[in-house]
């Protein structure tokens, strides 16, 4: 038989839970709720991955134009700037509901010390930048002559 802590507050909580639920459902989500989605911070979803010749990051960007991204490497970090911009031709009070977040994005990743910034190569397709990375090469330990006397 398995010992387990009682928890006074265990079922207020659950109760607490419940409650909540039954307001959601019977009145709706809160104009503040609503607010907080439609000011979101956009941020592209990003995979980083290890090929045979590198690391590919795979960054997710729908509805956006290479024209308004941007990569740049400076100092070893990798910077994906652009924006995603809003229908204009859809006015603000048209719409029901607005999930998707629109603005600029900024994402940076530090590379290796070595790797050549020049090698580095981009591509765009189907609303997904490719960067690919290519591996530095190994830095070949320099012999040290040691004279024993």
């Amino acid at each position: 038989m398995a010992l387990v802590k009682w928890d006074p507050f265990r079922d207020v909580a659950e109760l607490q839970n419940r409650i909540n639920h039954m307001f959601e459902d019977s009145f709706g989500r809160s104009k503040d709720r609503e607010n907080e989605m439609n000011m979101c911070a956009w941020r592209p979803a990003v995979d980083i991955y290890e090929t045979e010749t590198g690391i590919t990051l795979a960054v997710e960007l729908p509805g956006i134009s290479k024209e308004n991204v941007s990569v740049e490497v400076k100092e070893n970090i990798l910077t994906l700037k652009g924006e995603r911009l809003a229908n204009p031709d859809i006015k603000e009070d048209n719409y029901y509901r607005q999930e998707r977040c629109y603005g600029t994005f900024q994402r940076s990743f530090t590379l290796h010390h070595n790797i050549q910034p020049n090698l580095i190569k981009a591509k765009f397709k189907d609303g997904v930048l490719e960067i690919e990375i290519p591996r530095p090469e190994d830095e070949q330990p320099k012999p040290i002559s040691v004279n024993v006397e």
